[in-house]
C-alpha cells in the first residue's frame, strides 16, 4: 500500500531545500482552495534557460497548491495569485496549462515540474520584446561601419592637388608639337592657351585618323617615350607654376 503522506511531506522538505525564500507554507483561508489541508505558496518569476538567473521583468505571480489525499496519484490542488503585472486572463490560461500538465504527470511528485513550466510560460509571454530589442542592439553595433585610412587635411588636400594638376599638365605637354615645348620661355604657350588657340583641335583631327590606320603602319620610337622627358615637362610645369605664384606675390605687395 503506498504512503501518500510520507512522499508529500518528502517532496515539502525539497522544495523547501530547494526554492528557499521563494517556498513558504500559507493558511488555507489565504489560498483561495477549497480544503483545510496545509497549503503552500511558491513565488514564480520568469526563466531562461539560457540565463543564469530569473529575467527582470514586471510579471510575477504566487503559484498556490495543496496535496490531495492520494496525490500523487491524482492531480494537487492549484490556483494562481498575480504578484505584479498579470491579467486574470493570464492567470486563466496558466493554470488549464498547468492543470493539463499534472494530468500527464501523474503517479510522480510533479510541484517542481509545475513551478518550472510556469517560469518558461512567464518568459515565453512577456520576456519576448526584451530579447527581440538585445538582438536589434547586437545586430546595429554589427552593422556600424568603422572609417579607416588617412584623415583629410588642407595638407595633405593640397599635395594631392599639386600632382594631380603636374600630371595633367603632363598629358597636355604629349599633344603639344614639339615645336611649342622647344620654343623660349617667353614665347612659350600654356597648355590653357595652346587649347584655347585652336591648334588642339588640329592635333585631335590627325589622332583620329591616325587611329583609322592599320597597326603596321605606324612606327613608334622608343625614345620618343624617354622617362627623362617626362620629368622634364614635370619640371617645366612645376617651374612655370612657381614663377606664376612669385608675380602675383609681387602684384598683391
Amino acid at each position: 500500500m503506498t504512503d501518500y503522506k510520507q512522499e508529500q511531506d518528502m517532496e515539502i522538505e525539497a522544495l523547501e531545500a530547494i526554492l528557499m525564500d521563494e517556498f513558504k507554507e500559507i493558511h488555507s483561508g489565504e489560498s483561495g482552495l477549497s480544503t483545510s489541508n496545509r497549503c503552500f505558496q511558491i513565488k514564480v518569476v520568469a526563466q531562461d534557460d539560457d540565463a543564469d538567473g530569473p529575467i527582470t521583468n514586471p510579471a510575477q505571480l504566487a503559484l498556490i497548491f495543496s496535496h490531495t489525499e492520494t496525490y500523487p496519484d491524482e492531480p494537487p490542488l492549484l490556483n494562481l495569485k498575480s504578484l505584479q503585472g498579470m491579467s486574470t486572463e493570464d492567470l486563466r490560461i496558466l493554470k488549464e496549462n498547468l492543470q493539463q500538465e499534472a494530468s500527464e504527470n501523474l503517479g510522480m511528485a510533479m510541484i517542481y515540474t509545475l513551478v518550472t513550466s510556469a517560469k518558461e510560460w512567464l518568459a515565453d509571454r512577456f520576456c519576448q520584446d526584451d530579447v527581440g530589442s538585445t538582438e536589434a542592439e547586437e545586430a546595429a553595433k554589427e552593422d556600424v561601419v568603422i572609417p579607416h585610412g588617412e584623415p583629410v587635411t588642407v595638407e595633405t588636400f593640397l599635395a594631392w592637388r599639386e600632382r594631380f594638376e603636374a600630371e595633367l599638365a603632363l598629358e597636355r605637354a604629349k599633344l603639344m608639337p614639339e615645336s611649342v615645348l622647344s620654343a623660349p620661355k617667353e614665347k612659350k604657350l600654356s597648355g590653357r592657351q595652346w587649347f584655347e588657340s585652336g591648334r588642339a583641335k588640329g592635333v585631335a583631327a590627325v589622332a583620329e585618323e591616325s587611329e583609322g590606320e592599320d597597326e603596321e603602319d605606324i612606327d613608334f620610337d622608343e625614345d620618343d617615350f624617354e622617362d627623362d622627358e617626362e620629368e622634364d615637362m614635370l619640371e617645366h610645369y612645376l617651374a612655370e607654376k612657381s614663377d606664376s605664384s612669385t608675380h602675383s606675390s609681387m602684384r598683391a605687395s
